[in-house]
């Protein structure tokens, strides 16, 4: 991108707000807490504490879950320079008058449907989608959400492989670095990633 457009950029939407995003249990807390580690100042209310499912804390903002429904969103201008969690469901919902990095993490999805089951066990819920059913809805869900970011011309998309950074998180807090425009704390962001914490394995 030239000089001048990302001045212009810069002019109407102001700071980009980094959005990090996914499926539940696709790793976004993780990433939340890799970009704080590495300099990057988080929006969350902490109303939603650390627990048993995610140790680590969410990182969360429990005005997100109402964006579907609210009218006025400009309280997400708040999030300029900032990162916040918008779960992959609540992407289209994002006001237009505000510049998005995302940072789409992607995970197996029978990892993700084990996690998922693991925690509604745990909660005593019931589980009223078939596993393959939602296996075949999520992956749907995906391509329609990485289409409509790539046709945005206010949303700029980083795709993020949840066990890859696991296995290798220095070469991918490099490239989110360099997907953010740099200046983060590499080192410090790599040191957050604590593979102890992969817990539902597809093999």
């Amino acid at each position: 991108m030239t000089f001048l457009k990302r001045y212009a950029r810069k002019w109407r939407y102001g700071s980009e707000v980094i959005v990090v995003s996914g499926l539940p249990r696709s790793g976004t807390s993780m990433m939340m807490k890799m970009l704080e580690a590495g300099g990057v100042a988080v929006l969350t209310d902490n109303v939603r504490r650390a627990n048993e499912d995610n140790p680590g804390g969410y990182l969360e903002h429990e005005r997100v879950k109402d964006l579907e429904q609210e009218q006025d969103k400009s309280w997400l201008r708040d999030a300029r320079g900032k990162a916040i969690k918008v779960i992959s469901h609540l992407l289209k919902e994002l006001p237009g008058d505000n510049f998005y990095r995302v940072i789409l993490m992607r995970r197996d999805l029978k990892e993700v449907l084990s996690s998922q089951n693991i925690m509604l066990e745990r909660r005593e819920e019931p589980n009223p989608v078939s596993d393959q059913k939602a296996i075949d809805l999520y992956r749907n869900h995906l391509i329609d959400i990485k289409v409509y970011a790539r046709r945005k011309p206010n949303f700029e998309l980083m795709e993020v492989p949840y066990r890859l950074v696991l296995e290798d998180p220095e070469t991918y807090c490099r490239q989110i670095n360099g997907f953010l425009g740099g200046g983060l704390n590499v080192e410090s962001m790599a040191v957050v990633v604590n593979p102890e914490l992969y817990r539902n394995r597809s093999n």
